[in-house]
C-alpha cells in the first residue's frame, strides 16, 4: 500500500483532476479513482486500522475532509458539465421563427397536367357512366390495324408513322400502338355490350415538332349498344368538353373526313375565341380542330365478334396533350417531356387538388 504522504499527494492531484474535467465521461473516470469502493479515499481509509489511537483519530479526520471535498468538487463539476451541456443541446436545437417555414413534401410536389387531364377526364365521364379501359403499349399488328379495318398494304397505313419492332420468330412484327384503338379492340373482343369506355393513354407515332412528339397521349371511347346513335355522340361530345372547359356552353360543327375504323367519319370543331393569344371557348367567331368521330365501322364490329345487324356504336378520340395545352395556355408540347422543375412548378398542380364536378375540375 502506497504511504499516507503519496496517497495524499494522488488525492489532492485527482481532485484538481476533477476540477478540471471538460465531460462527464472524464469526470466520471476520476470519480471512480477518487469515491470508487477501490479508490483513494477508500485506500486511506483502509489504513486506519494499522495505526496507534491518536494517530488514527487525526488522520481519521483527515480522510474524512478529503472524502467530503472530493464529493463536493465532483458534485459541482458535474452541476456544471450538465449545465454546458444542456446549453449546447439548446443551441444546437433552436428555432429561427423569423425563417419561413419549410415546404412539406406534399406541398412542395406537382402533380404534371397530363396526369391531371387524365383525372379530369376519369371524372367526367364516370358522371356519365363510362368505365376505364387500358391495353399494353406494344401491340400486334391485327389489334393495331386489321381489326380496325386496315388491311395488310392499304394506303391508310401510311396515315399512321408507326415505329415496328424487328419481326418475331413467326414473322410478325410488333408496334408501338399508333392510337388507343386497340384497347376498344379488347373491350369488345372480352366484353358483351352494351359498353361504354374510355380509353386513355400513351401512343406513339414517328413525328416531332412544337405540337408532335413521338409519345404523346390520347383518349379514346365507344359506346357499343342496339340503339346507340349520333345524337348520343352528338351529347355526349358536348357535355364532355362544357365540363372540361368548365364553360356554361359550347358549340361544335361537325365536318365529313375519314377513319378507316368508322362510318361515316367526322371531324369535330369548337367554337372559340383567339383574341389577345388568349384562348376562350363557348364565345368568339374562331373555330377550332379538337376531335374526330363516327360511327363504329361494321367490319369492326365482325371483327370484334359482333352483329352489326344487332349492335351498332359510336367512338371518338382527342389527344391529351393537345387539350391540356389548349386549356392552360402551354404553348409547346415539347416541354411536357422535358423535366423542367420550372415548368412543372409553373403549369403542375397540388397533389390533394383531386378533381372534382362539384369543386372544380382545376383549381390550384
Amino acid at each position: 500500500m502506497p504511504d499516507l504522504k503519496t496517497l495524499q499527494a494522488q488525492i489532492m492531484a485527482a481532485i484538481a483532476a476533477a476540477e478540471a474535467a471538460q465531460d462527464e465521461a472524464a469526470l466520471e473516470a476520476v470519480r471512480v479513482t477518487l469515491l470508487g469502493k477501490k479508490g483513494l479515499i477508500a485506500a486511506r481509509l483502509a489504513g486506519l486500522g494499522t495505526m496507534p489511537p491518536d494517530e488514527r483519530k487525526e488522520h481519521g479526520v483527515a480522510a474524512n475532509l478529503d472524502k467530503e471535498k472530493a464529493t463536493e468538487v465532483v458534485a459541482a463539476r458535474h452541476a456544471v458539465l450538465k449545465e454546458a451541456a444542456l446549453e449546447a443541446r439548446l443551441k444546437a436545437e433552436i428555432a429561427d421563427v423569423t425563417l419561413p417555414v419549410r415546404s412539406h413534401g406534399i406541398e412542395a410536389g406537382r402533380i404534371h397536367p397530363v396526369s391531371q387531364v387524365m383525372d379530369e377526364l376519369a371524372v367526367i365521364f364516370a358522371d356519365m357512366g363510362f368505365a376505364i379501359a387500358e391495353g399494353p403499349d406494344i401491340e400486334t399488328d391485327d389489334y393495331n390495324f386489321t381489326k380496325l379495318n386496315f388491311p395488310p398494304d392499304h394506303p391508310a397505313r401510311d396515315m399512321h408513322d408507326t415505329f415496328f419492332f424487328n419481326p418475331g420468330a413467326d414473322g410478325a412484327r410488333k408496334v408501338l400502338r399508333t392510337h388507343t384503338s386497340p384497347v376498344q379492340v379488347r373491350t369488345m373482343l372480352t366484353q358483351k355490350p352494351p359498353i361504354r369506355v374510355i380509353c386513355p393513354g400513351r401512343t406513339y407515332r414517328c413525328d416531332s415538332d412544337q405540337t408532335h412528339t413521338p409519345m404523346f397521349h390520347q383518349v379514346e371511347g365507344l359506346v357499343i349498344d342496339r340503339s346507340a346513335h349520333l345524337g348520343h355522340l352528338k351529347w355526349i361530345l358536348e357535355e364532355s368538353c362544357k365540363a372540361f372547359f368548365e364553360v356554361p356552353d359550347v358549340k361544335m360543327r361537325f365536318r365529313p373526313s375519314y377513319f378507316p375504323f368508322t362510318e361515316p367519319s367526322m371531324e369535330v370543331d369548337i367554337q372559340c375565341s383567339c383574341k389577345g393569344g388568349e384562348m376562350r371557348f363557348g364565345e368568339g367567331k374562331d373555330w377550332l380542330e379538337i376531335l374526330g368521330c363516327g360511327m363504329v365501322h361494321p367490319n369492326v364490329l365482325r371483327n370484334c365478334g359482333l352483329d352489326p345487324g344487332i349492335y351498332q356504336g359510336f367512338a371518338w378520340g382527342m389527344g391529351i396533350d393537345r387539350i391540356a395545352m389548349l386549356k392552360y395556355g402551354m404553348p409547346d408540347l415539347r416541354a411536357f417531356f422535358e423535366a423542367d422543375i420550372r415548368w412543372l412548378n409553373h403549369y403542375g398542380f397540388r397533389p390533394l387538388d383531386i378533381p372534382s364536378l362539384i369543386g372544380g375540375l382545376s383549381e390550384r
